[in-house]
C-alpha cells in the first residue's frame, strides 16, 4: 500500500516542522510549500527542518498566487493538507491590515478551491486560533463561543473558518478547523512574546542584555506546548467526518507569570530585568483566554500532558544552550 501524501503549508514554521517530523513518524510523504526565498537561503529560513530536510519535498508557491497554489496541488494531489501558513504574529497585523487580510483569507480560498477542483477526496485542516474568539463572552472559551475577534490576525482567520467550513457543506469536502490557543516551543518566533522572554533570560545570563521590555504583564494566555497540538491536527483528518476542535490547555497564566517563572528558571528575579513598556500594548488587547478542550478529548481522544512549568523550562534552557550559558 502506497504511503498517504501530506502537503504542508507554513512548514517552514514551528508547527510545520513540528507535523512534519510527527508524519514522517507515521510513514507519510511529506510536501511542504515554501516562498521562493527560503529555498535560496536555507540555512536561516529552513532551519526548523534542519533535521527532515533529506526527507520532505518542498515547492515553491506563494499563497498570494492561485496559480502557483493549483500547480502544487496537481502535481502533489495530497491525501491530507494541513493549512498553517498565515501572517500569524498579531501585533504585525495591526501595523499592516491589508497585507495580513490579503494573505490570510485568499490564501485560504484559493488553496479550498484548488483542492476541490484537483483533490477532492483529500482531507483539509485550517489552522483557526484562539485570536477568533478575541473578546469572548464567556470563559473558558469552546466550540459554540460567539467569535469576537480584536485584530485583523483574528478577524481573517474567523473568514478562514467560515470558507472551510463552507466548503465542507456546500462542496463535501472532508474539511476541518483547530482553533488552536497559543502553542509554544524552543522553535517559536523571536517577535512571539513567549521566546522574547525565554530568549531574553538567556541574554541577561550571557551579559549580552540588561533588561527585558514587555507590553501587557497581566494579559492572560492558555499556553500549551506545540509538539502536543500537531498531533491533534493529525487526529481530525483520521475522524470519519470532519468537524471543528477547540484544542487548550484548559488553564492559563499571565505574561507576568511567565516572566517570573523563566527567570526564576535561570536563577534570577524578574523584577530586576523586565521594564513594563505602554508603547509595546496592543490598540486592542485581548485579556483572558482559556480554552474548553472537552470535545477534543471525548471525540479525538486527545490528552495534553507538558506542564507550564515544563514548557517555559524548555525554552529556556534551549535558549541558553543556543547562547553557550550554563544554568
Amino acid at each position: 500500500m502506497a504511503a498517504k501524501r501530506a502537503l504542508i503549508t507554513g512548514i517552514t514554521g514551528q508547527d510545520g516542522s513540528y507535523l512534519a517530523e510527527f508524519l514522517l513518524e507515521k510513514g507519510y510523504e511529506v510536501h511542504g510549500i515554501v516562498r521562493r526565498v527560503a529555498l535560496e537561503d536555507p540555512e536561516h529560513r529552513l532551519s526548523r527542518l534542519s533535521g527532515v530536510l533529506d526527507r520532505i519535498v518542498l515547492h515553491a508557491a506563494s499563497l498570494e498566487s492561485y496559480a502557483s497554489l493549483h500547480q502544487v496541488v496537481e502535481k502533489v494531489r495530497p491525501d491530507e493538507c494541513y493549512h498553517l501558513a498565515a501572517q500569524s504574529f498579531v501585533s504585525y497585523s495591526f501595523d499592516d491590515e491589508f497585507s495580513t487580510l490579503n494573505v490570510n483569507i485568499n490564501g485560504t480560498h484559493y488553496l479550498l478551491a484548488a483542492i476541490k477542483n484537483l483533490a477532492p477526496a483529500c482531507r483539509f485542516y485550517f489552522a483557526g486560533s484562539s485570536e477568533m474568539f478575541g473578546r469572548a463572552e464567556q470563559v473558558p472559551q469552546n466550540e459554540l463561543t460567539r467569535f469576537h475577534p480584536r485584530s485583523s490576525y483574528g478577524i481573517s482567520k474567523v473568514a478562514g473558518y467560515e470558507l472551510t467550513r463552507n466548503y465542507r457543506e456546500a462542496y463535501g469536502l472532508h474539511a476541518s478547523s483547530g482553533i488552536l490557543f497559543n502553542h509554544e516551543s524552543p522553535r517559536r518566533g523571536f517577535e512571539f512574546v513567549t521566546r522574547k522572554i525565554s530568549s531574553g533570560v538567556a541574554r541577561i545570563r550571557a551579559g549580552r542584555a540588561r533588561e527585558l521590555r514587555l507590553g501587557n504583564l497581566e494579559a492572560r494566555r492558555d499556553w500549551g506546548h506545540a509538539r502536543e497540538y500537531v498531533k491533534a491536527m493529525w487526529m481530525m483528518l483520521q475522524q470519519p467526518e470532519p468537524d471543528d476542535y477547540v484544542i487548550a490547555t484548559g488553564e492559563n497564566h499571565s505574561v507576568r507569570e511567565f516572566a517570573e517563572l523563566a527567570f526564576s528558571i535561570a536563577g534570577l528575579d524578574y523584577r530586576d530585568y523586565v521594564v513594563p513598556d505602554p508603547a509595546l500594548h496592543r490598540p486592542a488587547e485581548v485579556n483572558a483566554l482559556l480554552g474548553d478542550c472537552s470535545k477534543a478529548k471525548a471525540k479525538l481522544g486527545w490528552d495534553y500532558r507538558i506542564s507550564f512549568e515544563e514548557l517555559v523550562r524548555e525554552m529556556v534552557e534551549s535558549d541558553c544552550r543556543l547562547l553557550g550559558v550554563p544554568l
